[in-house]
């Protein structure tokens, strides 16, 4: 079973059993759409988790699993690593990825010249930014539209992108932080 994390146990909310957790997934959706989660504290085997529910409060992601009924039963979760098989992650349409795809994925421009690659993602609304390591270690935002993105090769882990003229070279000739 090959396990994809997606979240952490912040703490509990609430005297339920509900707990708060800091996604890190696509989509809060995924949450609603995966019958079961696996929780593990570093150094330990996953142990299996039906979700009870999911709901969003005041920005923050809200997990009630089965079996945790109460605010102490809750409070023995915080710390958890959140994880899901990828087996159970939802199917996805024809030009769709899943973020954890797109990590450590190689950018070039459509010349073929190397940006850098993936190194995280960051979400404002209405748009994805990714965030782009260099080879000397700069960093680049990058507008993650359908217009700039020309194609995305999950096998191969390649990224091919055309950014407005000017983008690329504000990052690369900054100095280094």
């Amino acid at each position: 079973m090959e396990m994809l994390l997606v979240a952490e146990v912040v703490k509990p909310h609430g005297l339920r059993g509900e707990v708060c957790i800091d996604s890190h997934a696509d989509s809060p959706f995924l949450y609603d759409e995966v019958a079961c989660l696996y929780l593990r504290r570093e150094g330990q085997k996953p142990r299996r988790f039906g979700v009870q529910s999911f709901r969003m409060h005041s920005g923050r992601a809200l997990v009630t699993f089965e079996g945790i009924n109460d605010r102490d039963k809750a409070e023995t979760l915080r710390g958890m690593d959140v994880l899901v098989n990828k087996a159970d992650l939802p199917k996805l349409g024809d030009d769709e990825v899943y973020m954890y795809q797109l990590k450590g994925a190689a950018v070039e421009l459509k010349d073929g010249t190397a940006v850098g690659t993936i190194s995280d993602f960051l979400f404002a609304p209405g748009q994805e930014t990714w965030v782009i390591s260099s080879s000397d270690g700069k960093e680049i935002l990058f507008p993650a539209v359908a217009e700039f993105v020309l194609s995305v090769d999950v096998d191969a882990r390649k990224v091919v992108i055309d950014p407005p003229e000017g983008l690329i070279d504000i990052y690369l000739t900054a100095p280094a932080k």
